[in-house]
């Protein structure tokens, strides 16, 4: 594995690939933070600069840029990069914790969720520049600042740039067990509202029709959507409702998270959820369900993405270790790129975990072999267009 070229390359920056590292992990860029997150835009508007990328931003009013860079090539192969700037962690947090390298982790806020994996994408484009390789049409690196919260702006520019190329590699961490993700779940959101009948809780409690035990009923009911179908799941994740504790509730409402791997499965899920809530379960109550944002679409391991699997397993066995391919119930703009009908890996970065929390990571030995998988997966992606 040392004598690999891309390898050599690769070791000998691992210290500048750390203080980059460092450096971005050390700039707050929650989703809200325009600021932070446009400093995060800066950085990469220069590095991807300096690779002979031509780069440009997405100008948002209140949410951070989007950058979208592209490197033409003399072959073919059209080639998206994708990943995201920002975090889900509030302004001050990268002073209170910064990076820190400890044993084998690298720790810090948006270490693992997904500086690593910016960075990843950028070295490994490097590592090509250095090897003087262009046998590609074009490889694109997109940068959305909108992944981590619900209300997004970045579909359709995700969707565009995925119509416009011929596989697309995600620059999210490997799974904490090394596996890169080829299959992910279908995500929606709703709103489910009861409005019931108020009263007072002891002098007439039967003139009131409650809310909150309407929902309990349905809750107890769609808890047996859990497996109705093979892996899908629903959730309800919020429930709140009434005012005081001596009257009975006109009001309450709950969140639910509902998810399936295949579209088919996520509809029938859907459509089970609508008819248990037309069930009059309290007379008097009625209820409401709401779709919450756009949801994340299906990302099924298609045989166009069973063929990228294969490629990066070849490429992995070049580098001496293997990769499997895995699938999870987290979404992901792999996803968005995959309803576009474009096959897509997911997971390219370094080894990590223990995404939005305070002990995140990725694993120090995997960041120069899984950046050397990637620029060998680009190189295989380009040599595959010509057959």
């Amino acid at each position: 594995m040392m004598t690999d070229p891309i390898v050599v390359f690769l070791d000998e920056r691992l210290d500048n690939y750390l203080d980059d590292l460092r450096q971005l992990a050390g700039t707050d860029s929650g989703s809200t933070d325009k600021e932070g997150v446009d400093a995060i835009n800066d950085w990469l508007e220069g590095r991807l600069g300096t690779l002979g990328l031509t780069v440009e931003r997405f100008a948002q009013e209140q949410a951070g840029d989007d950058l979208v860079a592209t490197l033409d090539g003399s072959g073919r192969g059209r080639i998206l990069l994708l990943g995201h700037s920002d975090t889900v962690f509030a302004k001050g947090t990268a002073a209170s914790r910064p990076m820190t390298i400890q044993g084998d982790r690298v720790l810090g806020p948006g270490t693992c969720d997904m500086k690593a994996g910016l960075l990843t994408g950028i070295y490994a484009l490097a590592a090509l520049r250095e090897l003087e390789f262009d046998d590609f049409a074009r490889i694109s690196f997109l940068c959305v600042s909108d992944e981590e919260i619900e209300q997004r702006h970045s579909y359709e520019l995700i969707r565009r740039m995925a119509r416009e190329a011929d596989a697309a590699l995600t620059l999210e961490a490997a799974r904490a067990n090394g596996d890169i993700v080829t299959a992910r779940k279908g995500v929606r959101w709703f709103l489910v509202e009861a409005f019931g009948r108020a009263a007072h809780a002891g002098v007439e409690p039967e003139k009131g029709r409650s809310a909150i035990v309407a929902l309990a009923h349905h809750i107890l009911a769609l808890n047996e959507l859990n497996g109705w179908r093979p892996d899908v799941t629903l959730n309800v994740g919020t429930v709140q409702g009434g005012t005081v504790p001596n009257a009975v509730p006109d009001y309450a409402e709950m969140h639910i998270d509902l998810r399936a791997f295949t579209d088919e499965d996520l509809q029938a899920a859907i459509e089970a959820v609508q008819t248990q809530l037309e069930r009059e379960v309290l007379p008097g109550v009625r209820v409401t369900l709401t779709p919450q944002g756009p949801g994340s679409p299906t990302m099924p391991r298609t045989p166009a993405v069973a063929a990228l699997e294969t490629m990066a397993q070849g490429a992995a066995r070049e580098l001496g270790f293997e990769v499997k391919g895995a699938k999870t119930g987290g979404g992901s703009d792999a996803a968005v790129v995959a309803s576009e009908g474009t096959p897509v890996l997911d997971g390219l970065g370094p080894i990590g975990g223990l995404d939005h929390g305070p002990d995140e990571y990725i694993e120090l030995g995997s960041i120069v072999p899984r950046t050397a998988l990637l620029a060998k997966l680009i190189m295989a992606i380009a040599h595959s267009q010509k057959e």
